[in-house]
């Protein structure tokens, strides 16, 4: 794996972290399409409504690049709520037969890297 390759995994890893510890439930990683990928399908839990939960990741190192959440585009926002749906059809209908009780969220998660000390993480719900 190449150094942005290792650093876009670390971030997952951050962010996965950060939904588990506020109680949520991942169902996937990385799911990949001829459309494009989802970097993690999470699901709130029942006392939050259970929505299902599209997250996209961003991960940079700190310095003078964008801060992780200037990355996502517009255009990457509306090929998330395509996926989205492409997921929810493919791999939740198929098991559960009805919509995921809460409905489908899209949700960012920003992971700042910085010279020294701990990485940032940042959670921003419904994005998109």
């Amino acid at each position: 794996m190449n150094r942005r390759g290792w650093l876009g995994r670390y971030g997952e890893d951050l962010a996965v972290r950060r939904l588990r510890e506020t109680g949520m439930t991942v169902l996937e990683r990385n799911w990949r399409c001829r459309d494009g990928e989802i970097d993690i399908v999470a699901q709130d839990p029942p006392r939050a409504g259970g929505a299902l939960v599209v997250c996209e990741v961003k991960t940079r190192r700190g310095g003078a690049f964008q801060h992780p959440m200037e990355a996502v585009t517009p255009r990457k926002m509306a090929r998330l709520r395509w996926l989205a749906h492409r997921w929810m059809s493919e791999r939740w209908l198929a098991v559960h037969g009805v919509p995921p009780p809460g409905g489908v969220r899209i949700d960012m998660v920003g992971v700042l890297l910085p010279g020294r000390g701990r990485p940032e993480v940042e959670h921003v719900k419904g994005v998109a």
